[in-house]
């Protein structure tokens, strides 16, 4: 479908370019009759010396640029911005889904320039790291962290096989010659 309308929009703008012997001009309302093929209305070549066959350059005469005068524009008084000396916010989550064993929390406040907040979340073996923190213009952003017991026991690494030692190979003996 897509070719065909491709075709189509060739054949369209080919027959309204007039490379399909369209005639030049015809009246709209002439009879059928009357819309013959124009003539050619090209010249003949001109066969002088090459500078004669250029035209000299036409001046062009423009107009001078209009002046204008606009009025200024009023400038728009600032959105005054809103601030808040004393910011205040707290927010909580909390996330336990069994079926993929995700579990993580968090929560967060904030009373002026101190924020004090927590967050934890199951390691893959099974411990929960909590992390406290707190963070203040004077003492910067300080953190403490807690891992409680895991849930799945720690790994236990077995001993590697020993293996009696190959016996010494000699190459060759000293060549003294």
């Amino acid at each position: 479908m897509a070719c065909k309308l491709i075709i189509l929009s060739v054949m369209v703008a080919v027959a309204s370019a007039g490379y399909l012997g369209a005639p030049a001009v015809y009246a709209p309302g002439a009879p059928l009759a009357a819309r013959g093929y124009a003539a050619s209305a090209y010249a003949a070549p001109a066969y002088a010396a090459p500078i004669a066959r250029y035209a000299a350059p036409v001046a062009r005469a423009y107009a001078a640029p209009v002046a204008r005068a606009y009025a200024p524009a009023v400038a728009a008084a600032p959105a005054a911005v809103e601030y808040d000396p004393h910011p205040q916010y707290s927010f909580a989550y909390n996330v336990q889904d069994a079926h993929t064993g995700d579990s993580k929390a968090q929560h967060e406040s904030r009373s002026g320039d101190v924020v004090q907040g927590s967050y934890s979340v199951a390691e893959p073996d099974g411990s929960i790291r909590t992390v406290d923190y707190t963070a203040d213009p004077v003492n910067g952003f300080n953190a403490v962290v807690h891992r409680e017991g895991g849930a799945h026991p720690a790994p236990v690494v077995a001993a590697a096989p020993a293996y009696a030692a190959a016996p010494a190979l000699a190459y060759g003996k000293a060549y003294h010659g």
